[in-house]
């Protein structure tokens, strides 16, 4: 479990394609304290389980579902990525329940400055995924937990603000970067409990 609250800005130090699947390397600092093999750490939101850890860095092999529905298939050598530990169970939750498990990959409609250091990022909606995307309700772009501020038209609008454009992977995205998604897990639950008519 993740709060989407990114601790690190990694970068990717190596990439190897698997008969299935893929292993990763990525260069880090923060996410390594008190992180041992076995641990997991989400990538661009997407949760990867730690399988060697040195002193700066860590490798984890990605499974073909994983490459299939993330973008983190799409990543070379010194690609930036959105680092998160789990969250512990005395931690304040300070973004929203995050799993680590993304539900698909999705455009960057634009990414423009609007001023005092502000972004406004516009992503598609996949059509799948649209209903489970409210106003003012949470998702997780890349693992960064948003709250949405506009919805027209299969397009959701967020305020970024400078500290987490300058302290994510986003400050080197851009119009047409694909990113992972993931919609909060609630909206998934109430939905199966509802009676179906």
């Amino acid at each position: 479990m993740f709060t989407g609250i990114i601790e690190e800005v990694g970068s990717i130090a190596d990439f190897h394609p698997l008969a299935t699947g893929a292993r990763i390397r990525i260069s880090c600092a923060k996410v390594l304290e008190g992180t041992s093999p076995g641990a997991s750490i989400a990538v661009n939101g997407a949760c990867l389980t730690a399988i060697e850890v040195s002193e700066s860095s860590w490798t984890a092999e990605i499974s073909p579902e994983t490459l299939r529905r993330t973008n983190l298939g799409d990543l070379k050598s010194g690609a930036l990525v959105n680092l998160e530990r789990p969250l512990r169970a005395d931690s304040r939750l300070d973004g929203h329940f995050v799993l680590g498990h993304v539900d698909a990959t999705t455009e960057i409609a634009s990414l423009e400055q609007i001023g005092g250091g502000n972004w406004w990022l516009r992503i598609r909606i996949p059509p799948d995924l649209d209903r489970y995307i409210v106003s003012k309700g949470s998702v997780a772009v890349d693992g960064i937990s948003l709250t949405i501020a506009e919805l027209d038209e299969g397009i959701a609008g967020f305020t970024i603000l400078p500290y987490t454009y300058e302290h994510t992977a986003l400050h080197g995205r851009s119009k047409g970067s694909r990113v992972n998604l993931e919609v909060d897990i609630l909206a998934k639950h109430i939905e199966k409990l509802l009676p179906r008519s």
